[in-house]
């Protein structure tokens, strides 16, 4: 088995490890750096439950090799809130406006609506829609976490800190 270095900075912690080369970003993020909070639903990238920030873009993880992560940051649902625990405006809303069920696809959604409003705060309903439409939930029926976003979008409006 041939492996391979990889040193990957994960919610602002470096990691430095060996890996085989065929070894998934949502693997390594799971088995070596023990954060299991990104989930895996499909492995093929349709579901979003593993989307991760990768140098800031939403990424699903399962089709990022770990070894293309080399020398990276990324961010997993576990860094979104604060060090001191206090949930992200991303999280409160969710919570907030019911956007989860069950809770397995909460993860990639979280890091994907984080994403999503850095790069449009004030996104329309079908913004929204569009945005994360890489996303399935089979719980919710989608009007919580779309209610969610927009509570968040005010959240960060009012407090861009928050």
């Amino acid at each position: 088995m041939h492996e391979l270095p990889v040193d990957i900075t994960v919610n602002g912690r470096r990691y430095r490890d060996s890996v085989e080369a065929r070894v998934t970003l949502a693997d390594h993020l799971r088995e070596n750096c023990g954060l299991t909070g990104t989930h895996l639903g499909c492995e093929h990238g349709a579901c979003g439950a593993c989307t991760v920030l990768l140098e800031g873009q939403a990424v699903r993880a399962c089709l990022v090799l770990a070894v293309q992560a080399d020398g990276q940051d990324v961010t997993t649902v576990e860094g979104i809130a604060d060090a001191d625990g206090t949930l992200s405006a991303v999280q409160a809303a969710m919570r907030e406006c019911h956007g989860l069920q069950c809770g397995f696809c909460t993860p990639g959604f979280v890091t994907s609506i984080t994403a999503l409003l850095r790069d449009n705060p004030d996104p329309t309903d079908q913004e929204i829609r569009e945005g994360l439409s890489g996303n399935f939930c089979r719980c919710t029926g989608y009007q919580g976490i779309v209610n969610a976003v927009k509570r968040a979008a005010e959240s960060l409006a009012a407090d861009p800190v928050g």
